[in-house]
């Protein structure tokens, strides 16, 4: 369809519905992105591209949804047209807050269930979110024409777990086209049309944002009322700086200039913002001198894993903290503060909403800025009262303070909700009590599986625990999360040391049952990953001045005996005593070089 032939005044607040599109990682919500976009003419047959909305390379390289996309189409409807807003969003766990954000600016959403693997826990999570903002939901049986799928028994499901009629669900198949037609049709007749008056003064919600090279900061709105024109001057509620309106249109696929946006409709803005700062995710926009009452604007995401991000090359410190702040307007959940450890220089400490999201944060740095970055071991958010009386809040093992100033430590809890086949349900309950879980709860979601739900610690789950729990139930099982506040707890910061000299970014924060366990581990696999010197590498993991575990990697050896032939021994020996020597003194001079595989090795405790 030809936009320059299409009044968008005709599509004011009764033609318009906005929705999303939510569901558990890989249930198949790109792929009926896609098909709702080719069955309203949105793509053509020649720009055909499946996962269009995922447009990020890590996306398509994982096959998740990491940034929420946002794109329009027209449908008629009993001889009506009308127009469509789609946002499309992720749907692992460490991507909530894109998923709330989305939700924000619509009235409605498709929550999609994978006919085959039934109700999972980010479909419940996910659920909850959008029942909390009142949206009108559309439950969607996602693949049925699959060989194991079982469209009867996740009917069941939705209605124990969430009061759906059997006659609200519609059976679909997004890779055959089956259902789309439907699909479109209960978005129309179901959701309600956004409220809002075009005669009430501008008032817009920022609800994404991102960065353009050539054209700097893009920002996706949602008008509420009033009329959004290109040349308008306009404000930002929250900085209060003013803009005039460069360019302004639909995502029709991509961005489409028009002349206005009206009561209802989603599209982008241009206004010659120059830094990422000046967009702050949930601002309201309103007209010059026109002051509304601002949206509540978003719950802020709180992190709960933190990182430290160096450059490999410190003289790349420049481009990484350019490369952050432009990741950071796409990602706004993402803290970030300036730091400097001695083992790796000029770097930044970033609090993550998960591991997930840390490892594709680090990774869309390498691909998308070209950049080489070590990133530490994950740690989390710890409170400390010391015995003078003081309270402080340590994010990094390098800020622990002395054991003997510590009154009380608290550690950071989460209440986890995880489903899974009933076969595996030993290796779930065993999972969780190595990681020192508390059972809250056990109920049967039908006969095949069960919702567990434990109090965990954070810490425990901010490393390898998604993949053991992957690997234990066969990838049946399902996990999903909410903070839980803190408790006290036994921890301590445990120390490696290479050559009697700590390294500070290898340094980590355990309790203190699992350290002797955990040293021992740790140090075994530093050996296998510290290349072999030219004098001997001693590894040791220390808690204080207490060694509680150490390894040695060989020193490298050279025959300097080669050229004796025949002679008294005692010139081998003369010869072996000089290169110990050597060997000695190279040790107290020489610093070891510590490879990325060693900081990933701590990185998968």
């Amino acid at each position: 369809m030809d936009l320059s032939k299409i009044n968008l005044k005709d599509f004011q607040s009764t033609h318009v519905r906005n929705f999303s599109i939510i569901a558990h990682i890989d249930h198949g919500k790109s792929t009926l992105s896609d098909r709702l976009l080719e069955y309203t003419g949105t793509l053509s047959a020649r720009h055909k591209n499946e996962q269009f909305l995922d447009k990020l390379q890590v996306e398509k390289e994982r096959g998740i949804t990491v940034k929420a996309q946002t794109v329009s189409m027209f449908y008629e409807h009993n001889g009506e047209q009308y127009l469509l807003n789609l946002i499309d969003t992720p749907g692992h766990v460490d991507f909530s807050y894109e998923v709330s954000r989305s939700l924000y600016a619509c009235q409605g959403a498709l929550l999609v269930v994978d006919a085959a693997q039934g109700v999972e826990a980010q479909t419940m999570a996910n659920f909850f979110l959008a029942f909390e903002q009142d949206l009108t939901m559309i439950p969607v049986i996602n693949k049925i024409d699959m060989a194991n799928a079982q469209p009867e028994k996740v009917a069941e499901q939705l209605e124990k777990l969430f009061d759906f009629q059997e006659d609200e669900m519609i059976p679909a198949s997004a890779k055959s086209g089956i259902g789309i037609k439907e699909i479109l049709d209960a978005i129309i007749t179901r959701i309600p049309a956004p409220k809002g008056n075009v005669e009430e003064p501008l008032k817009a919600l920022l609800f994404d944002s991102w960065f353009d090279e050539y054209r700097g900061v893009i920002c996706l709105v949602a008008v509420q009322d009033g009329t959004l024109k290109k040349g308008d001057d306009i404000t930002l509620a929250q900085t209060g700086n003013n803009y005039e309106v460069l360019e302004i249109g639909l995502m029709y696929p991509d961005q489409q200039p028009t002349e206005a946006l009206y009561p209802g409709q989603v599209g982008y803005l241009i206004s010659g913002m120059k830094t990422v700062k000046e967009a702050q995710v949930g601002d309201t926009i309103y007209a010059y001198k026109k002051k509304v009452e601002p949206f509540p604007g978003f719950r802020p995401a709180k992190p709960m894993v933190f990182a430290g991000i160096f450059p490999v090359d410190t003289n790349d410190f420049a481009e990484l903290s350019d490369a952050i702040e432009k990741l950071t307007l796409n990602d706004a959940s993402v803290t970030v503060t300036k730091t400097s450890s001695p083992a790796l220089g000029l770097g930044f400490v970033c609090g993550f909403l998960g591991l997930l999201h840390m490892d594709v944060f680090k990774q869309r740095l390498e691909q998308e800025y070209n950049l080489s970055v070590i990133a530490t071991a994950p740690s989390v958010l710890y409170k400390i009262h010391l015995k003078d009386g003081t309270k402080i809040q340590v994010e990094t093992p390098s800020d622990f303070p002395d054991p003997s100033t510590i009154e009380t430590i608290y550690e950071p809890m989460i209440n986890a909700t995880i489903i899974v086949p009933k076969e595996h349900l030993g290796n779930m309950i065993k999972l969780c009590e190595e990681k020192r879980g508390l059972q809250t709860d056990l109920s049967y979601m039908d006969e095949d599986r069960i919702i567990l739900k434990y109090k965990l610690p954070l810490n425990e789950v901010a490393t390898d625990f998604y993949d053991q729990l992957k690997s234990l139930s066969s990838g049946y099982a399902s996990f999903d999360y909410e903070e839980a506040g803190y408790e006290t707890s036994d921890l301590v910061k445990m120390d490696i040391l290479l050559n009697k000299k700590p390294v500070d970014a290898l340094s980590v924060i355990v309790h203190k049952e699992n350290a002797y366990h955990l040293g021992r581990e740790l140090a075994e696999r530093l050996r296998k990953v510290i290349p072999r010197q030219l004098y001997e590498v001693a590894i040791q993991a220390a808690i204080g001045a207490k060694i509680i575990a150490r390894e040695s990697v060989a020193a490298l050896r050279k025959d300097v005996t080669a050229k004796c032939y025949g002679g008294d021994i005692s010139r081998k020996r003369k010869l072996l005593e000089k290169q110990k020597k050597g060997k000695k003194r190279m040790k107290q001079v020489g610093s070891v070089e510590v490879p990325q595989e060693a900081f990933l090795a701590i990185l998968k405790k």
